[in-house]
């Protein structure tokens, strides 16, 4: 069942285009990675949704219930929506204990009922031995659950996460995040997830959608996203990828580091094609690529290397060996799934 229903969202500032023509779905039970670069509209998008702004142009249904359409002026104000929010700094009440913050957003049920529901939101995220703490008493992960705890508790069909890890100390994101995630799925709520970290949008959803100066470029699993790419922007915003060039001649591209099948629906004539750097490897025989720059990162050396064309692929070694600057190596590529786009890689994406 779809949850999150957005389509045709537009926003401008003055002159400034913030979201454009954005269509965005959300079943029941999924979390969804909304990603991109700084300012490419991805936050914008998010109060869009949840309400704190409105949209130019197009509506949003949750739950099959329209909360917004800018052609038949309907609105709906958040706190009508059903959503809950978690904000990058959590946004808790210095002034009240755990018990209080997620208690806070219970409104029209019983005591009772409110107490047993703060219990049962306590268990799930493991904070029941800090109900009384107050927030400062607390570590970032567990100021992020009673966040998460807090905008559970009303029990929303959608929850919007706006870069919710950012304030995490760096060894500590991974495990919140899994935690968050695991949380979101047993009880079943539809969520976005608000990212420019790559690493985080991959391991923690179902799907990606990526934007980018303000227009959604590709929605898909982690999967798709990363391994067939719809642009070039996508290709090299998601993982590590170079492009060389290529020419589809008949059922083929030839390119200077190696000759592959040709993707379906491609047209003969110039193509940059992707490379990822984990594709690429020493051996003899191959292409003869100038060592630019290397970069130890500990398990294994990154070099950064210029083919005859002017191209640059970047190879991963993970044997000890040390090439200098200036080193000539042979290379060659190994793609189990060829992704090509029209053009030389010298195009802008």
């Amino acid at each position: 069942m779809v949850v999150i229903d957005a389509k045709g969202i537009s926003k401008r500032y003055d002159q400034t285009i913030a979201v454009k023509g954005c269509d965005l779905q959300v079943a029941s039970g999924e979390i969804l990675a909304l990603l991109g670069p700084s300012g490419s509209g991805k936050t914008t998008l998010l109060r869009l949704i949840a309400g704190f702004e409105r949209p130019d142009e197009g509506r949003v249904l949750i739950s099959d219930r329209v909360v917004v359409d800018v052609a038949s002026s309907v609105w709906v104000s958040t706190e009508d929506r059903g959503v809950g929010m978690v904000f990058q700094d959590y946004a808790l009440f210095p002034h009240l204990t755990v018990a209080d913050n997620v208690r806070f957003g219970l409104h029209n049920t019983s005591r009772k009922d409110r107490q047993r529901r703060v219990n049962e939101l306590l268990e799930l995220t493991d904070l029941v031995p800090f109900a009384n703490r107050y927030p400062h008493e607390l570590s970032g992960g567990q100021q992020q659950r009673v966040a998460l705890a807090r905008a559970l508790a009303p029990r929303p069909r959608v929850v919007l996460l706006d870069e919710p890890f950012n304030g995490l100390d760096p060894e500590l994101r991974p495990v919140v995040r899994r935690e968050v995630a695991q949380i979101l799925r047993r009880l079943g709520t539809a969520a976005i997830l608000v990212t420019h970290d790559e690493e985080e949008a991959l391991g923690v959803a179902d799907k990606v959608a990526l934007i980018r100066n303000g227009e959604v470029q590709q929605v898909g699993t982690p999967e798709d996203i990363y391994y067939r790419p719809a642009t070039p922007f996508v290709a090299s915003f998601i993982g590590q990828a170079d492009f060389v060039p290529g020419v589809i001649s008949g059922q083929e591209v030839h390119t200077e580091i190696g000759v592959f099948p040709c993707p379906p629906n491609m047209s003969p004539g110039p193509v940059k094609v992707m490379i990822r750097h984990e594709a690429v490897s020493s051996k003899p025989g191959g292409t003869m690529a100038t060592v630019e720059e290397r970069e130890f990162l500990g398990g294994e050396i990154l070099y950064r290397l210029r083919l005859p064309s002017g191209a640059t692929i970047h190879l991963e070694q993970r044997a000890p060996v040390t090439w200098p600057v200036g080193h000539q190596v042979p290379v060659e590529a190994s793609l189990s799934n060829v992704i090509a786009f029209p053009g030389s890689p010298n195009e802008k994406s």
